[in-house]
């Protein structure tokens, strides 16, 4: 088993370099550059919010986590309706009825409206319960984004409109990077609020003066 380099200094530069190196990729598994892949991301996010439609995110263990994160910033930041599933007794509800691999799609395929969009995360990429989801969020015609790591081929990579993924088997590594991904979307909506009411207060000094 090979030793884990756990200096704090050196994870940080080594996490630095794995999120700069992202990559992201369309339905057609063609490359798209990662700051204008986030540019369009922003755009359905964007359309989410003015259109009242919901944003669903999901994962399981440590990415439901990240997911939870996600959907504070979400709404508080965005001002996006959003939405996570892992509520205990809808999952263990679904799990005992539908079974583990169906927990999220089976609430999505009531859910979910073709305006709408899912974020699917997953380290791995080959969460049974998370591929279902994305595969019945693309059928109801919402939008998927998907975030994953380790394997470049996994199979929740093929299934979004925009598939994020982190060249690492690190959890570590992959989740916060996950994390740091949607939490750079909502900043952006932090920081054109910022702007906006920077516009706004220069245009009353202007006629103040």
């Amino acid at each position: 088993m090979q030793l884990i380099d756990v200096m704090l200094v050196n994870r940080l530069n080594t996490f630095s370099e794995i999120v700069a190196n992202s990559t992201c990729t369309n339905s057609f598994s063609t490359t798209i550059d990662l700051e204008s892949a986030l540019m369009q991301v922003m755009d359905c996010l964007r359309e989410l919010r003015e259109t009242n439609n919901k944003l669903y995110i999901i994962g399981n263990g440590g990415s439901a986590a990240v997911a939870s994160h996600a959907l504070v910033d979400f709404i508080n930041v965005a001002k996006i309706q959003a939405q996570v599933l892992h509520e205990s007794s809808l999952v263990t509800c679904m799990a005992n009825d539908y079974g583990y691999e169906n927990v999220y799609s089976r609430v999505l395929s009531i859910y979910i409206k073709p305006e709408d969009m899912l974020i699917a995360i997953s380290s791995s990429g080959k969460s049974l319960n998370i591929c279902n989801a994305a595969k019945i969020a693309k059928e109801k015609g919402a939008r998927v984004m998907t975030l994953t790591g380790f394997n470049e081929h996994n199979p929740l990579r093929k299934l979004g409109d925009f598939n994020f993924w982190l060249n690492s088997e690190d959890y570590g590594y992959v989740e916060v990077g996950h994390q740091f991904i949607l939490h750079n979307l909502s900043d952006r909506f932090g920081a054109e609020k910022i702007k906006e009411f920077q516009v706004t207060e220069n245009e009353v000094a202007a006629v103040s003066i």
